[in-house]
């Protein structure tokens, strides 16, 4: 932020501030980084554009802030879903499922995180990693209670982190829809059971 900081604003300078910011999530999202202004953020949060700003010196600003808060709300939400369960299954279950309902409602998170490779390619690693470290966290957890084979963490979570990310781009991204229970299901059959048959003699 510019001459404001958020300790100093008020309730009021805090719901300005968010209408900025969700105003910016839908034009960034559907125009891109290089083609939004911030003209059309003012004008979509019916804010004046002097007053933006007093909460963002730029529009590269309101851009980072945009994906901390993106990032911060949805680990949030997947942490609040997966600490409810027990077993390390029950909790990639929950947490792919929070993933997918919270995104569903942000579905121009895919665009705005995708164009930092071309805006900011360390605020993209930043993302990443910032979602990596709780699915090295669980798998760690897993790994010592023996709930999950001794395998890299870090390479055990950007398998997870993958999956979960296209699996969200075909069906929530693509298609404007929910991720089918079935797809769910397989998705964590996967994960848990991979893809060799188990062959008997």
């Amino acid at each position: 932020m510019s001459e404001i900081t958020k300790q100093q604003l008020t309730k009021k300078g805090m719901k300005t501030r968010q209408k900025l910011l969700d105003a910016a999530e839908e034009i960034f999202g559907e125009k891109g980084y290089f083609e939004a202004s911030i003209v059309e953020i003012t004008l979509k949060s019916g804010v004046a554009q002097g007053t933006f700003y007093n909460y963002f010196p730029t529009k590269k600003a309101i851009y980072d802030e945009l994906i901390y808060q993106l990032s911060s709300r949805l680990r949030f939400h997947i942490k609040k879903a997966v600490d409810e369960k027990t077993t390390f299954k029950e909790k990639q279950k929950a947490g792919y499922s929070a993933f997918f309902e919270w995104v569903i409602t942000h579905r121009n998170l895919y665009s705005i995180v995708h164009q930092a490779v071309l805006v900011d390619m360390n605020l993209y690693r930043w993302y990443y990693e910032k979602l990596a470290d709780g699915f090295i966290k669980a798998v760690e957890e897993a790994v010592a209670q023996m709930e999950c084979k001794p395998l890299n963490p870090e390479t055990v979570a950007y398998c997870m982190m993958g999956i979960g990310h296209y699996i969200g781009l075909r069906w929530i991204y693509w298609e404007d829809a929910e991720v089918p229970k079935d797809v769910l299901e397989e998705t964590i059959e996967i994960i848990f059971n991979g893809l060799d048959v188990e062959r008997r003699g």
